[in-house]
């Protein structure tokens, strides 16, 4: 991938990351606590796929400060963390949309595809299967648009993405199908629908992810 493209890529990534971000704020509720009281809380496994996320595409001094911040005080709730670093994040993607990374050895330290889907299996190991198919899920929806922008395809919908890249004949059927059911375990994990996958189908859907993309990325 050219420097360039990969530039685009944070920039467009940060973006993702930070629409993600609202999304996760909107958990917020109150959880009562017999001992220090009412806390203000963020759902629990999106909190910690944001997290992952947001750090893979921070450069060493970035991340190292959002690391400092994401280390809990005596009376953090995960909310508060997630404040914390998210004032971070903002500050990076001030960074990207400056256009400070444009050097190779900016982008180099900011590998976003590999990292992205080593962390998912990592999560999955772990036993956190759904921020596993949401950080799978992104890697999947970055490279789409990627497709779409080198073929002239609007940006849209996934699912209408998927519909148009194959009707313009960069990939067949077969794979539209394949991506679509990516793309359903990712939807079900975001939106808290365990019980319509299982731990097998996030390792499958990493698994496939890797060489759909490898097989599509210059």
């Amino acid at each position: 991938m050219e420097v360039g493209v990969r530039s685009e890529t944070l920039v467009n990534r940060s973006v993702e990351l930070k629409e993600q971000l609202a999304q996760v704020l909107a958990t917020k509720h109150t959880v009562p606590n017999a001992i220090r009281g009412a806390g203000e809380y963020v759902d629990h496994e999106k909190f910690i796929a944001w997290k992952v996320s947001a750090k893979h595409l921070l450069v060493t001094s970035q991340f190292l400060e959002f690391e400092q911040n994401e280390k809990p005080l005596n009376v953090d709730t995960n909310l508060k963390i997630l404040k914390r670093i998210a004032a971070v994040f903002a500050a990076a993607e001030a960074d990207y949309l400056g256009g400070l990374f444009n050097s190779l050895s900016h982008l180099v330290q900011a590998e976003v595809f590999d990292t992205q889907l080593d962390q998912a299996r990592e999560l999955l190991a772990s036993g956190y299967a759904s921020p596993a198919a949401v950080v799978a899920g992104v890697v999947l929806e970055t490279t789409i648009k990627g497709l779409c922008g080198e073929n002239g395809i609007p940006l849209g919908k996934l699912g209408k993405m998927n519909e148009d890249l194959t009707k313009a004949g960069v990939y067949n059927k077969l794979v539209q199908k394949k991506v679509q059911v990516w793309a359903d375990v990712r939807n079900n994990a975001a939106h808290g629908h365990y019980d319509q996958f299982e731990p097998a189908d996030v390792q499958d859907m990493i698994r496939d992810i890797e060489t759909f993309v490898s097989e599509r990325l210059p």
